[in-house]
């Protein structure tokens, strides 16, 4: 595989003690010029064949130190491989060195972050990549430009200078002088740890520097509309064909579950009929691609019909005339204010009142909820159920009605068995302690029921 001859030996060094247990070393030679180094692993003499270069037997301990000594094989194999495709002559101290780490191979992180983005860009055209993703990883890319030489005064690091420090003073960095959130701090955290991984897997850098970075995020309150915002949205007479055209759209949304980039591609040809004879939605998340099928109820039925004569849906093929998603946002605002919405309106809202308001609360099941909104599970989908105080109150009415059967019960039984009981004594004699209580008992019944 290699152009330059590469041999590798493992032998066991001999020892002074009279322990049999030794170091086992690894030699590398190139072009006949040895070097070695110890692997930190201890093996008995006794049980060593130098003709193999293996452990004897076949006990666990003997397996799993052979399959160790395989794996070093294959290290140094692609260090080898690393060295060569960057330019730089192979030796057997070059070798060795980027083997114990003395001297990791200069790579800039900047340069593999670039060069990871441009294999993202490369996927575009076939649809494996969203062409969003890959300018989330260039805005990435950016911070991390940017923390640089806002820290290190320089314009980019060898991977080997990457540590745990820098990660947290990225962290810190990005919460306070870039001014992000913590659940958007950690997303640009996790595009540069995957530039980071990929320096690992290229040996550029001995260990992970995120090993002992922890952080979760903290779940958002992205409420829904409630169902009285959601009918002061659709009755809402507008001045303005704008904001009239925007609120039909994220209507449309509420009652469909559609995502923007969903809705803005949405084709008349993917309105067809259904197995129940109605017009149903039948697509393809551009996100995921996992396949979605929507019926239409009347309100989303409306809103395609009052649009399909526009001069923009007739020329594209479209169903509704979408405007970008920057534009539907800033409109959103407006529709906000006029409506008296206290809420944030934006798209994606949208899309979380069909899963809560429109479908849930209304009874339909999570996992039916689950395919019309094309999630790959239900874990998804529960993010969209958020309890609302409406619901709470419905769960509360129920258990109040179930209380109250129950206790109405309970007054039952005591009368019946305390009436039951006084017609058995007499009354000619003293009452004992137990028809005391039992007399007490039913004088409470009629107290507590005249009470209610």
């Amino acid at each position: 595989m290699l152009e330059t001859h590469i041999s590798t030996t493992f032998f066991l060094k001999t020892s002074k003690k009279s322990d049999d247990e030794r170091f086992i070393y690894l030699r590398i030679s190139i072009n006949g010029i040895p070097k070695e180094t110890s692997t930190k692993k201890k093996w008995a003499a006794t049980r060593w064949n130098q003709k193999k270069e293996r452990a004897l037997g076949t006990k666990e301990d003997a397996r799993t130190i052979n399959a160790y000594l395989d794996d070093q094989i294959k290290k140094v194999e692609k260090l080898a491989t690393v060295i060569e495709d960057k330019g730089i002559p192979l030796t057997s101290q070059i070798l060795m060195d980027s083997y114990t780490g003395n001297n990791l191979i200069s790579t800039k992180v900047l340069d593999e972050f670039a060069k990871h983005n441009e294999e993202l860009f490369a996927l575009i055209p076939s649809g494996e990549v969203a062409e969003g993703t890959h300018t989330r990883y260039v805005t990435a890319r950016s911070h991390v430009s940017d923390f640089i030489r806002f820290k290190y005064k320089c314009a980019d690091l060898e991977f080997k200078q990457l540590n745990f420090e820098f990660v947290k003073e990225y962290e810190l960095y990005l919460k306070t002088v870039r001014g992000c959130n913590h659940n958007t701090t950690l997303k640009y955290i996790a595009n540069f740890k995957k530039i980071v991984l990929r320096g690992v897997a290229k040996d550029y850098i001995p260990k992970d520097p995120f090993m002992m970075f922890k952080s979760k995020k903290t779940k958002p309150n992205k409420k829904p509309l409630s169902r009285e915002e959601l009918s002061v949205l659709e009755s809402k007479n507008f001045t303005t064909k704008r904001l009239e055209v925007i609120r039909d759209i994220f209507v449309f949304q509420c009652y469909t579950g559609l995502a923007y980039s969903d809705v803005y591609k949405l084709d008349k040809a993917n309105i067809v009929k259904g197995i129940d004879g109605e017009l149903w939605i039948m697509d393809s998340r551009k996100k995921s691609k996992s396949e979605f099928n929507v019926p239409l109820l009347p309100k989303a039925l409306e809103i395609i019909n009052k649009y399909k004569d526009d001069p923009d849906c007739i020329s594209t093929g479209r169903a509704l005339p979408v405007k970008s998603n920057q534009k539907m946002n800033e409109y959103l605002k407006e529709i906000a204010a006029i409506c008296e919405i206290s809420s944030i309106l934006n798209t994606h809202k949208a899309r979380r009142t069909f899963g809560s308001t429109v479908t849930l609360a209304n009874g339909v099941p999570i996992h039916v909820v689950k395919d019309m909104l094309g999630h790959q599970s239900v874990k998804q989908t529960e993010e969209y159920a958020l309890t609302e105080q409406e619901a709470i109150s419905k769960e509360m009415q129920t258990l109040r009605r179930k209380l109250s059967k129950k206790e109405n019960n309970s007054r039952s039984i005591i009368e019946k068995n305390t009436t039951s009981s006084l017609k058995k004594l007499d009354i000619d004699r003293p009452l004992t302690n137990d028809e005391l209580n039992l007399v007490a008992q039913f004088i409470e019944s009629l107290r507590t029921k005249s009470a209610d």
